[in-house]
């Protein structure tokens, strides 16, 4: 894979008609009844809703909290029906209701849901929840009720924002499972925002966008023919292996020709404390987008957790914490906009190790000795510093044992050591490691600025020109938007397109983090990532003990990464 500066390279910094339900309703900007006092919706462009047949909105309504709007929660289903679900709905180019008719209904004995309408479950959810709240509860009442949340159609800007609680779950469609030449609703997938529609741009925007992803769709095809033509298949392979694995690697190859605004779906699982949380801070986004879907998100978990949830819009509780979130982060943005502004961008490596603690190992060593002795931590540091390498290292290796597979992982005391890398990736590969939620990751703005990446694939399948062409149309359409429209305009900018982003984790989360996202299934494009943390690990802090306990890493790129997988989803299959 390489660099290229494209477009981006050296640059300065510088709707149809309402439909019928309330939800549909609040999309097109009207005023809707949260249960607690009235939600004001801001205009925005209408979400495709689906069409159930009257037999088939019968059985949904006993489940999902409204039939046809991008947010709704899961209700009266048993937990592993929704978390099978939901681990279904990242591979699936379906709508989370439609999956749940199609591939788990008929599993299900529904005969005594009949008189269930989850869509009315307000009352019942408050008086039910009231008494405990009010009456026993501080805040860690609000972690005892959690609730299954789907947000469809949301941006790839927004899925980030969605995922940045540490303490939820989340499982997000996949790039590469899904062709997102796929239209939905006559339609290319990806957001229209309504300001932007609105404006001089409204033209321009869609039809660069339809571009982008007709070049996509051109792309996924040759590349595919490409892959099918020169991987060999192997006699032991079935067809639908080797087709879904060569299918698998050129959507990856081709998936950073997609703009940020293309659509995804998330399944987000969390607690009612975590979901307050997460809407303040939605509520104080920059972006209108994130600002729209915290209020239908709310309007939707109100019909479940109702009491968890009261203070988010309340103007002297969730309004004061989300008025503070915003001016917080004007202040600074305005202040280093002031003090660095016009500094030039020097280059860099694309991974650095920037912080590391020199006496890593020696914390690490008292850490796995401190739950075995009587000594103070201090004196167990002093002690240790006075071992020989062989004990040291049988310490070591004492603790972290036999390793079967990458899930045996060492105890806490790896927890004792700390890592702070900055890294310039492609986004496509930022969106993957974003999700790790056990170390603290924050991004800058995504910008055409540090150019783009293009896969050696791309030009091996003759798709170099059409790719570079995609990358000059995103570049320049960020450049229209961005004076007018300085948050939106980064749906334009496509995923090929470098971010810069600091992660920072302990030892023990690296070992996960680094065996999981080094593994022979990965993208190429953050098994690359991974793997140069771990040398400069090894070598740059001289942590070698603490790499070597790394030891289920996979150092070699494979031909096709899914292919190994595929055939042990494929033997699974044939036992079932």
């Amino acid at each position: 894979m390489t660099g290229w500066p494209g477009a981006g390279e050296g640059r300065s910094g510088g709707a149809n008609g309402c439909a019928r339900s309330s939800s549909i309703t609040a999309l097109c900007g009207v005023t809707l009844s949260a249960g607690v006092g009235a939600v004001e919706f801001p205009p925005v462009t209408v979400y495709v809703p689906e069409d159930f047949q009257p037999d088939e909105a019968d059985v949904l309504r006993r489940y999902f909290t409204n039939l046809d709007g991008p947010v709704f929660a899961l209700v009266n289903l048993p937990e592993v029906v929704k978390g099978a679900l939901f681990a279904r709905y990242s591979r699936s180019p379906k709508s989370l209701r439609r999956l749940f008719l199609d591939e788990f209904v008929g599993d299900l004995d529904i005969s005594g849901d009949h008189s269930v309408d989850a869509t009315v479950g307000l009352q019942r959810a408050e008086e039910l929840y009231e008494k405990v709240f009010f009456e026993y509860g501080d805040d860690s009442v609000a972690q005892l009720g959690g609730v299954h949340l789907a947000c469809e159609q949301a941006s790839n800007i927004l899925t980030k924002i969605l995922e940045w609680g540490r303490l939820m779950s989340y499982l997000e469609q996949s790039t590469r499972y899904i062709s997102y030449d796929a239209r939905l609703g006559g339609r290319y997938r990806f957001h229209r925002d309504p300001a932007i529609l609105g404006s001089r741009f409204g033209t321009r925007y869609v039809g660069d966008m339809d571009r982008m992803f007709d070049s996509y769709s051109l792309m996924v095809n040759k590349v595919t023919d490409h892959v099918r033509a020169t991987v060999e298949r192997r006699p032991g392979d079935s067809d639908f292996i080797y087709r879904q694995a060569t299918r698998a690697k050129a959507l990856d190859a081709v998936r950073g020709a997609l703009p940020s605004a293309s659509l995804s779906n998330v399944g987000i699982y969390g607690s009612g404390q975590a979901f307050e949380a997460l809407l303040i801070r939605m509520r104080a986004h920059p972006l209108p987008e994130a600002r729209h879907y915290a209020d239908l998100m709310l309007h939707e978990l109100r019909k479940v957790v109702p009491s968890f949830l009261r203070r988010v819009d309340l103007a002297d509780r969730g309004g004061r914490w989300s008025h503070y979130l915003t001016t917080t982060r004007e202040r600074t943005g305005e202040l280093v906009d002031v003090l660095f502004g016009g500094t030039p961008v020097d280059p860099v490596p694309a991974v650095q190790l920037v912080d590391w603690d020199p006496d890593a190992e020696d914390k690490l060593l008292a850490a796995i000795c401190y739950p075995h002795a009587n000594l103070s931590e201090q004196q167990l540091l002093q002690r240790v510093r006075t071992l020989g390498p062989t004990e040291r290292l049988a310490l070591v290796r004492s603790y972290v044992g036999e390793r079967e597979n990458r899930r045996h992982k060492p105890g806490r005391a790896f927890e004792r050591v700390d890592y702070r890398f900055d890294v310039l990736s492609d986004y496509g590969a930022f969106r993957d490691l974003q999700r790790h939620r056990m170390l603290t990751i924050e991004w800058q703005a995504l910008t055409p600025n540090h150019g783009y990446v293009r896969p050696e694939l791309i030009e091996e399948a003759g798709m170099a020109d059409v790719f570079d062409d995609t990358m000059a149309r995103s570049a320049a359409l960020y450049d229209a938007l961005h004076d007018e429209f300085p948050q939106q305009a980064s749906y334009a900018v496509a995923m090929a397109y470098r971010m810069r982003y600091t992660m920072q984790f302990n030892a023990r989360e690296a070992i996960h983090l680094l065996e999981l996202r080094s593994s022979a299934q990965g993208h190429p494009a953050y098994r690359r990532i991974a793997l140069e943390m771990h040398r400069l690990i090894a070598e740059q802090a001289g942590h070698r003990t603490i790499a070597d306990a790394m030891s289920h890493l996979t150092t070699e790129a494979p031909e096709l990464e899914r292919l190994e997988a595929e055939r042990r989803a494929e033997a699974r299959r044939g036992l079932t």
